[in-house]
């Protein structure tokens, strides 16, 4: 699809980073400010992440001007910073659809694209991979260049560090360029720093530098001190003008900080980095959201971003005049906050996600009393293990997916230790257009495996809070763990916390034809089900779990007791997860009934809306209802359009 030559003259010709390397090196500027602006005229159009892609243009046009990708292997990290690089890479007239069913990933995707070298979804990874795609090119005796590009973030997990603590042992050719755009550091962006970077890394004075090495590795003891005083006057000078000496102290060869929204001095830093020995890292300071005035002045608000104004970068309501429900995020914020004010032992914790998790809310009222500890969710984990070890009362919220980075943490600290910490899992189950990486179907499955782990889902707002509360003041013999879903709750009139008995589910409709046992969100489209079977004259029981682990055992014998058709339902893995629990329980006593679990197929499932999603995999209502008539011996009706949503 050709776009509007007048606006986008140069990107109209930009179908693979060939085509941009064919470019006279005077263009860039203009072509820097057409990605630019096609990423404001898409994304405010259709949202998306924002901020970090307008701060990353001119660091990736000048990663793929420099080098030969993808024969070069471009590691990006965090993958919500790809979308200029997706606009270069032959999928400019694609970014219409990106994070909608069936078009683009939001993210890094190695099946979508030859240029996406490893998928990113989760932070801090890509140092890691791009070392092992390095020490692969030496064992296949191949000659290409590897990149780590990280950033908005992600050096604050620990992961990246342990990366480049094994690329200086390893000592592989790699290059590692770091996106900083926190612009407390842009004072270091300054004409000394530029010169002695671009002295550093001169072909000439790395080549005295390497002859110097020589001559004194054959003077013997004399050699060893003329090394030490050498390398001390160079770590000196880098000391005084640069940031650089923990990079260098890892074994890294470091240049920067440099301005990353100068593409000339870019390209300069590049072309001079890119035939080093050795580790480099190369240090740019960007600003995010830059070149759309809005995300300028607010970058967290506009990190991602749902349908805009372009001009005023505010957000554009469906219907203005209807009242939107709270999340369930801030719904959990506001109860932690209650709960902070009675009880001054309760802490929260969050890794990088303050705003995300509702923990901005409590933040408010107890700044000391909340801690972001980073994109870094092992530390997050051990870190209240130890509070709690001292009496404090932690309440780590953190997303499902980004909680499976810490599983050994949670067993190993908390568990085995039977410490009391609290885990609010936000982003379980179908999380919507994020995807694979995001989508929380494994929580239920990963945590009940925990001896001495309660594991619990709310059916909706006030039991979140209920049972947010039963966590800081009931269960207090180990960890406790709660999981809620993305997006808006029920509206329901929030009431007085109140404790809910452990390991106790409820019958919300009782009935005699067949029992759907639901777990969380699946509750609603459990009773919803159950009204459309009524008019088809079957009569529906539904049972709130409530808890994973423990199970109500009393509830759940009286159900087998009396009916021989039960489904369970879960926004879940089906493979290990609460209707596999359900199947032990009936086992272990000795039930022999038909059992159906619905939830998510062993899959990874793509991204789309979460009412696509859920329709498709036949976990709404109407999906409900049609496997209840199916096992009841109904011809099941045609009501699930066919579409496929899961990749191998």
């Amino acid at each position: 699809m050709a776009l509007e030559t007048s606006k986008y003259n140069y990107l109209n010709r930009i179908n693979s980073p060939a085509d941009l390397r064919r470019l006279p090196i005077e263009s860039l500027n203009k072509v820097c400010e057409e990605v630019r602006e096609f990423i404001v005229d898409t994304i405010t159009t259709i949202g998306g992440h924002f901020g970090a892609g307008l701060g990353a243009v001119e660091l990736t046009v000048a990663l793929h001007y420099v080098y030969n990708t993808p024969n070069d292997k471009l590691v990006m990290d965090v993958g919500h910073q790809g979308y200029p690089h997706k606009i270069l890479t032959g999928r400019r007239d694609q970014l219409r659809t990106i994070r909608q069913f069936g078009g683009l990933s939001g993210f890094l995707k190695r099946s979508e694209s030859e240029y996406d070298a490893f998928g990113a979804g989760h932070a801090s990874t890509s140092i890691s991979a791009a070392l092992g795609m390095a020490a692969a090119r030496d064992l296949k005796n191949e000659h290409h260049r590897v990149i780590a590009f990280i950033g908005d973030g992600a050096m604050t997990g620990g992961m990246a560090f342990e990366g480049m603590n094994n690329c200086g042992v390893q000592n592989r050719d790699i290059t590692v360029v770091l996106n900083d755009n926190n612009i407390s550091i842009a004072r270091n962006v300054s004409a000394l720093s530029n010169y002695f970077n671009e002295l550093f890394a001169s072909p000439p004075l790395q080549r005295i530098r390497e002859n110097l090495w020589d001559l004194t590795g054959k003077m013997d003891h004399f050699g060893d001190r003329l090394r030490k005083m050498a390398s001390g006057i160079e770590t000196g000078v880098k000391g005084i003008i640069t940031p650089g000496m923990l990079f260098e102290a890892f074994g890294f060869k470091y240049f920067g900080p440099i301005n990353g929204h100068n593409i000339h001095k870019l390209i300069k830093m590049m072309r001079l980095v890119k035939d080093l020995k050795g580790p480099v890292f190369l240090h740019v300071i960007t600003q995010k959201g830059k070149g759309y005035a809005p995300a300028e002045r607010d970058s967290l608000r506009l990190h991602a971003i749902g349908k805009i104004d372009k001009i005023t970068g505010l957000s554009i309501k469906s219907n203005p005049e209807e009242k939107k429900a709270p999340s369930y995020s801030t719904v959990f914020g506001e109860a932690l906050t209650e709960l902070c004010r009675r009880n001054n032992k309760v802490v929260g914790i969050t890794a990088a996600m303050t705003d995300g998790t509702g923990m901005d809310i409590v933040n408010k009222s107890f700044p000391t009393r909340v801690f972001d500890v980073g994109i870094a969710e092992s530390h997050a984990v051990t870190f209240a293990a130890g509070l709690a070890s001292q009496g404090i009362i932690p309440v780590v919220a953190i997303y499902s997916t980004f909680l499976q980075r810490a599983y050994d943490n949670m067993i190993h600290d908390c568990a085995l230790q039977k410490l009391h910490v609290i885990f609010a899992l936000d982003r379980a189950g179908i999380v919507g257009e994020d995807g694979p990486t995001h989508h929380g179907v494994l929580d239920m499955a990963y945590m009940r495996l925990i001896t001495n782990m309660v594991v619990a889902a709310p059916k909706d707002e006030c039991e979140l809070r209920d049972l947010l509360y039963s966590a800081v003041y009931d269960y207090n013999s180990g960890p406790f763990a709660m999981r809620f879903p993305r997006g808006s709750t029920q509206g329901l009139e929030l009431r007085e916390m109140k404790s809910i008995p452990l390991g106790k589910g409820e019958i919300l409709r009782d009935g005699y034809d067949v029992a759907i046992v639901a777990i969380g969100k699946m509750v609603d489209a459990a009773l919803g089900a159950a009204e459309i079977l009524e008019d088809l004259s079957i009569s529906a029981c539904v049972v709130n779990g409530r808890f994973i682990k423990p199970l109500d055992k009393e509830l759940l014998c009286e159900i087998f007791e009396k009916f021989d058709k039960i489904i369970t339902v879960e926004d879940g893995t089906t493979i290990g997860g609460f209707g596999s629990a359900v199947l032990e329980l009936a086992n272990s006593f000795g039930f022999k009934k038909d059992i159906y679990i619905m939830g998510i197929p062993d899959k990874f499932v793509q991204h789309g809306t979460q009412s696509e999603l859920l329709r498709m995999l036949e976990l709404d209502a109407i999906g409900i209802a049609g496997k209840c008539k199916e096992i009841l011996n109904y011809s099941k009706p045609e009501i699930i359009e066919t579409l496929e949503i899961v990749e191998v």
